[in-house]
């Protein structure tokens, strides 16, 4: 299942195989949604037997599916490790965005995401990264009833940090691209990171998908508290390297995510500085509504406030939108997802022992 085109012909040419058999394979697992290999027609008996033996050809189990009245769906998906994830989906008129996890858990510590107070297991592989959008791909078919494309757009925003996975995600996201397995462009695959900038620039080189950045925080001393990671890559840095991202092409441009809240990064003084910030870059700017999960003493920023902040952005020539809110009914919004993480970290304990000391 993780296996990318180049890793998939060198494994059956260390089979005695032609290199062509891993097209076929390809297409019978993420095209037509085949996963024994006894059905797999257009190959000899004796290889199907010989694959059956010894190659493994799983996809995560699904614990639990649910609806949104929005039409958001998010499924808890069971990994080796008693850890579930969880992958969201989003329909709407003119494409289908699955939200696809990286690792089990995150290895960051953001103050505002669920995830986060999670702790961190492990990292995902690729097998079980690309595993999420064939689930996705083949039951979302079958409910639809249909043969096209109803996963247009994947974004790398579920759990974890994406280039903390970076080989893995990077094989499952060439699998998602390859014209044998999903066929999805590189406009159409969006990772977002909290800025770990020696993989940025490795991903430009590597896998230039789109790019989105967990910014939420207009200067380095604020961002620090939200976002820890920026006390070892600050925001300065983070910028250059964003530059560097898109400096091969006049179109693209990186996507800031800046989740909205109240009293702590949305006065108007942070607008002013966000858009001075965004000069520095071919840029758009997505606002948040923060989604509250258990525990958090973050709240969500007034429609006023928000609206008043896209305002001031856009009077000084920031792309800006405001991201609608779906799927927080089933915590399938943007920071809730949390599945269930079996911790090494031991940070969920601490995030629950703090939530104690606060009630007592």
């Amino acid at each position: 299942m993780g296996l990318d085109r180049q890793a998939m012909e060198s494994y059956f040419i260390s089979l005695g195989e032609k290199s062509f058999r891993a097209a076929q394979v390809m297409k019978w697992i993420h095209q037509m949604g085949v996963t024994d290999f006894e059905q797999m027609t257009n190959l000899s008996k004796p290889l199907r037997q010989s694959l059956a033996a010894q190659a493994d050809l799983t996809v995560p189990d699904i614990i639990s599916d649910n609806l949104s009245i929005d039409g958001t769906r998010k499924w808890l998906l069971k990994v080796p490790g008693k850890s579930a994830i969880e992958m969201v989906f989003i329909p709407e008129e003119s494409r289908g965005t699955l939200c696809v996890s990286s690792q089990v858990g995150c290895t960051l510590n953001c103050s505002f995401c669920a995830t986060g107070k999670q702790g961190y297991n492990r990292d995902l592989t690729a097998a079980e990264i690309v595993g999420q959008v064939w689930i996705a791909k083949h039951l979302l078919a079958r409910q639809y009833q249909t043969d096209s494309r109803v996963v247009s757009n994947i974004v790398m925003m579920g759990m974890g940090e994406p280039l903390m996975n970076f080989d893995n995600v990077v094989s499952a996201m060439r699998i998602m691209q390859d014209d044998f397995c999903f066929g999805l462009s590189k406009r159409r695959i969006t990772l977002s990171t909290a800025g770990v900038v020696p993989q940025i620039d490795e991903l430009q080189r590597q896998c230039p998908v789109s790019l989105a950045v967990s910014l939420h925080a207009p200067n380095d001393s604020l961002r620090n508290e939200l976002v820890p990671l920026n006390k070892k890559y600050p925001i300065e840095q983070l910028l250059a390297a964003c530059n560097r991202y898109v400096a091969d092409s006049n179109r693209a441009r990186v996507t800031f995510e800046y989740v909205m809240l109240d009293g702590v990064n949305d006065q108007l003084e942070h607008a002013h500085q966000l858009a001075e910030l965004m000069k520095q870059v071919p840029s758009k700017v997505n606002l948040i509504p923060f989604n509250s999960f258990t525990g958090t003493d973050y709240k969500r920023s007034s429609n006023s406030r928000i609206n008043r902040f896209r305002d001031i952005l856009h009077e000084a020539g920031v792309i800006v939108t405001v991201r609608r809110t779906r799927g927080d009914d089933i915590e399938a919004a943007c920071g809730q997802l949390a599945g269930d993480v079996m911790d090494r970290t031991n940070r969920a304990e601490k995030f629950r022992q703090t939530l104690v000391e606060k009630i007592q």
